[in-house]
This record gives structure tokens, C-alpha cells and sequence, in this order.
């Protein structure tokens, strides 16, 4: 099996389409959160919304990783980036999310010697062959991209390589999914689970949702028809008085996760007491930090950084988009004052944003929700 072209399938999409349709009460209007940015742009890449009954309703999660960085923790990686001879490496999404008072972007034209990496490893390398400069690693993802973060610097520390530092911005999902579920602003019927996220922590981590809070959940996998049969198993359980964590993505995600890459994560980093998530405050026990073996290594030990909360600006929405209480489309500046070449806020800028996808695929999602 090729497992691209078999989950693309418009014949099999119309059956489960149709079987989905069956499963719906007349009345009963459902709300389900996908969590992760990448299920957005399916949705609206493959028009699976389109394919939905009209009583059910789909609303977009905190799962873009660049989307949930504060502004104040972008400005301290723009400070990082000005110190004396330091190179600042990050990912392309980054160098575009706004500060107070720019982007890295603005900072490297400003003279800052930013560059663009696809790994930490490539970070790694670039420390290597600047052995009298700093190299200052800005890691952003959830458990998803940990793992290689903590690897290289594991290797980083093996190899002896003193001039390469990490300012960690890493996050994790089941914070701030507890958030959206003590949130008296938003009522879900159930969730698409992370499918990413979860080949690292496996689906057992979700149990507390069905179990605690009642709401059934499917990990899914990001090719349109297993969103559509991760909807379908959520509508199957509804019907049928089910409340449980599902896998939908069981050719990929292990019910335990993977132990080595959580084993190394372990190793490598620590609970933070509290982390900034913009539009939902400091989230306890949510964000990861530099283990103390590893905190020669950490930037914002070694420099410092100003760590001052910023407030994002009054025009951009972001913390309620990604809290799902409004879609993209009703932001006050979508699409006019906020576009992917002009962004303000970060959902509009991350390749996982959900105000890129509806940007980018749904520009007239508005008017048919509307109708």
C-alpha cells in the first residue's frame, strides 16, 4: 500500500460521508476541536467541511506550536539575537512571528546574524564550523519535535561542543487541553485527537478526557479520510453511549507512544512551573525547560533575556481562535488588515496556522457558513 493514495480516495469519502450523515440526530447540533494545525488546513485544503452535515461543526485547537508563542517570548529571542557576536538559528516560521517591536526578520536585517534551519541538527553544525562564536538554538514544537531537540544536544554534550545553546520554548498538549476544558467559554462534544504529537506520547495520555471530562476523543491522521473516519468513530461513540480515546491512527501511533524519544526527553528536560501560551495565560506544568545536567547549555541562562509579558495587539485575535470561540474568518482584521504577507498575529503566519488555512483554502468559508 502506498497509504497516501488509498486515504484520498473521493469514492470512500462519500460513503463515510454518507455514513456520517446517518449517524447525526436531526436537532442536535455536535462541536468537535481538532487539536492540531495540520487536521485545519486538511480540512479546508480537501473541503472536508464541505462533506459535513450542517449540525456539525468543527473548531480549531492550540496545536500550532508557532501560533501559541507569546510575543514576549519572541521579543527574548530577538534580545538573544543581539547579543555580541552570537548566530541565532530558528525555524522559517519563526522568523516572521511579530514581537512588541518586529520580527527576528527585522532583527536580521537590522544586522543580527539570524539564519534559517530545518533541524537543531543543522544548529549543531553551524556551531561546529563557528567554533569562536555562540550559537543560540530557538527550540519551538510540542512532544512532537522534543525529541531531536533533545537528541542533538545530547550529541552537542558528547561531542564536547561548548558554543552551542538552546533557549527552549517547548511545549506539551495535555495542559492546555485541561485549560480548554475547565474554560467556561467553549463547549465541545468531542476532540480529534493530535496525530503528530501522539506518535511521541502514544494515545494514552488522552484518557483523562473521556475518563474526567466525558468527552470521547480519535487520534487521527492528517489525509482527509481519516478525518473524516476520526469524525465518523466520534459520531459511532455518541450514538452508542461510548465515551473513550480512540485510534484512528493505529498505522502510526503506538497506544504507548514511543519509550526511547520519551526516555531522552526525560533525560534532557524538566517540567517548567509555569508557561505563557498566548490567548491563554500561564498554563502550569505545560512548557519544558533544560534539565540542571543540561544547563550549561541553556541561552537563557548563559545571557540572560528580558522575560517581560507582552500583550498582543488589541486588533488581533489569535487567543481566541486558538482557544476555538471564534473562527478565523470573524477576527476584526482577517484577510484585510492581517493577511500571510502582513501578519499580526501568529495564526496567520505559521504554515499550521488555522487563520493561513482559511486564508489560503477557505477565502469563502464565511459566506457559506453564513448562508
Amino acid at each position: 500500500m502506498k497509504y497516501v493514495d488509498e486515504f484520498r480516495d473521493p469514492a470512500l469519502g462519500e460513503v463515510l460521508a454518507g455514513e456520517i450523515l446517518g449517524l447525526v440526530e436531526p436537532g442536535r447540533h455536535y462541536k468537535f476541536m481538532e487539536v492540531c494545525g495540520g487536521h485545519t488546513h486538511s480540512i479546508y485544503k480537501y473541503g472536508i467541511d464541505d462533506l459535513l452535515p450542517a449540525n456539525v461543526e468543527l473548531v480549531h485547537g492550540p496545536g500550532c506550536p508557532v501560533c501559541v508563542i507569546p510575543m514576549g517570548r519572541v521579543d527574548d529571542g530577538i534580545s538573544l539575537a543581539h547579543q555580541p557576536d552570537v548566530i541565532f538559528t530558528c525555524f522559517g516560521d519563526m522568523l516572521r512571528v511579530p514581537g512588541s517591536d518586529g520580527t527576528l526578520l527585522d532583527a536580521k536585517a537590522e544586522g543580527a546574524d539570524i539564519r534559517m534551519v530545518y533541524s537543531p541538527l543543522d544548529a549543531l553544525r553551524i556551531a561546529k564550523a563557528n567554533p569562536d562564536r555562540p550559537v543560540v538554538f530557538f527550540a519551538i514544537g510540542f512532544e512532537t519535535t522534543a525529541p531531536s531537540t533533545a537528541l542533538t544536544l545530547k550529541r552537542a554534550k558528547a561531542e564536547g561542543v561548548s558554543n552551542f545553546f538552546c533557549m527552549c520554548n517547548h511545549v506539551t498538549i495535555v495542559p492546555p487541553l485541561r485549560a480548554l476544558l475547565d474554560s467556561p467559554d467553549l463547549r465541545l462534544d468531542g476532540f480529534i485527537g493530535p496525530g503528530h504529537v501522539s506518535t511521541v506520547v502514544g494515545v494514552r495520555p488522552f484518557e483523562f478526557i473521556p475518563a474526567e471530562y466525558g468527552k470521547p476523543i480519535s487520534v487521527a491522521g492528517f489525509e482527509p479520510l481519516d478525518v473524516l473516519h476520526a469524525i465518523h468513530m466520534i459520531l459511532t461513540q455518541l450514538k452508542e453511549g461510548r465515551c473513550e480515546v480512540e485510534n484512528q491512527y493505529a498505522r502510526v501511533v503506538p497506544y504507548d507512544g514511543n519509550p526511547r524519544a520519551l526516555q531522552v526527553m526525560s533525560e534532557v528536560f524538566e517540567l517548567r512551573p509555569h508557561f505563557e501560551w498566548r490567548g491563554m495565560g500561564f498554563i502550569s506544568q505545560s512548557g519544558l525547560k533544560l534539565s540542571e545536567a543540561y544547563a550549561d547549555m541553556d541561552a537563557e541562562i548563559q545571557y540572560g533575556v528580558p522575560g517581560i509579558r507582552v500583550a498582543d495587539p488589541k486588533a488581533c485575535q489569535c487567543g481566541e481562535v486558538l482557544k476555538g470561540v471564534i473562527k478565523p474568518w470573524e477576527c476584526k482584521v482577517f484577510g484585510s488588515g492581517c493577511t500571510p504577507e502582513r501578519p499580526i498575529g501568529t495564526c496567520m503566519v505559521s504554515s499550521e496556522g488555522a487563520c493561513a488555512a482559511y486564508y489560503n483554502y477557505g477565502r469563502f468559508a464565511r459566506e457559506r457558513e453564513v448562508v
